[in-house]
């Protein structure tokens, strides 16, 4: 998320703290999502927007221009991963390399992936969810699909805008989302005060809304993620089945934390389903140590 002025063209917030300013801002202001759905849709947004992170992550004074890996969903094309590096080059990268998620959320959340072992990674991010089997240090198979945190999000400000006939921002349907979504019956009912416009009248309204609530308008995305993952563990090699049985599914990205999300696809999978370590990050910390590899290869080519 990018927030940007119109009048002066100028970078005014990213990232989480543009986050927190949608439905906040006056007629000259205006948010951008220069990524949909794990493709780029706005390329001058985008290098503004890496230029950002280089800058806040190395200083604005750069002596050499920075090596830079970057996550794409498994089943990008080849042009939008050009359009990826392009972006990237263009906000000052030297060299830029492409990791597939699976592959990065497996090694940030400490899967060996270089053994000849299966392991299925369930990574639901915001626009996508990849689903891959990883093994040999890549994609056995895999799906991705573009049912995500952001569908979650908008079947909640549909259903409430629908059913209750009030309208709510983004922000709010994700801490409904967060506070009482859920995938799976909660043992206890919660509920959560929410504010938003009335429809009818165009006034400010409050209304109470219950997780029973949300686990029927959240059930669709829930079932298509689950059912995606049947049908990769479908088109998994016999051997590679038996490795997953046995190590079990690991979810990951922050769309994982839904609750009841990993006791679906158990239960639909019938495998041990469990939620990383820190969901959120394990694409990114994998990222990272994906450029270290990198740097170590680099450095034992040069001794040779």
């Amino acid at each position: 998320m990018v927030i940007i002025d119109r009048d002066t063209n100028e970078v005014k917030a990213v990232g989480e703290e543009a986050r927190q300013m949608i439905g906040r801002t006056p007629g000259n202001v205006m948010a951008v999502r220069p990524l949909r759905q794990g493709v780029v849709s706005d390329l001058e947004i985008t290098e503004r927007m890496l230029r950002h992170f280089i800058s806040k992550s190395l200083g604005r004074r750069i002596l050499r221009r920075p090596r830079i890996a970057i996550c794409v969903p498994s089943e990008t094309t080849q042009v939008e991963k050009r359009a990826v590096e392009d972006a990237a080059y263009q906000a000052g990268a030297r060299t830029v390399s492409i990791i597939e998620e699976p592959v990065a959320a497996a090694i940030g959340a400490g899967i060996d992936i270089s053994k000849p072992c299966g392991n299925l990674i369930v990574d639901i991010g915001g626009g996508t969810t990849d689903i891959a089997v990883v093994c040999f240090s890549g994609t056995v198979t895999g799906s991705s699909i573009k049912v995500a945190g952001d569908n979650f999000d908008e079947a909640i400000i549909r259903y409430i805008k629908n059913y209750h006939h009030l309208l709510i921002g983004e922000k709010t349907a994700q801490d409904i989302k967060i506070n009482i979504g859920c995938a799976w019956p909660r043992p206890e009912m919660l509920t959560m005060q929410i504010r938003g416009r009335n429809l009818a009248t165009g006034l400010p309204k409050t209304l109470v809304i219950t997780s029973d609530e949300m686990l029927e308008v959240l059930r669709e995305p829930s079932e298509t993620i689950a059912n995606t993952v049947k049908e990769v563990l479908e088109r998994t090699p016999p051997e590679l089945v038996g490795d997953i049985y046995e190590r079990g599914i690991v979810m990951t990205g922050g769309g994982s934390l839904l609750y009841g999300l990993d006791q679906l696809i158990e239960d639909k999978i019938g495998v041990n389903t469990v939620i990383a370590d820190n969901p959120t990050e394990v694409v990114c910390i994998g990222t990272g140590l994906f450029i270290d590899m990198m740097n170590n290869e680099r450095k034992e080519k040069k001794a040779e």
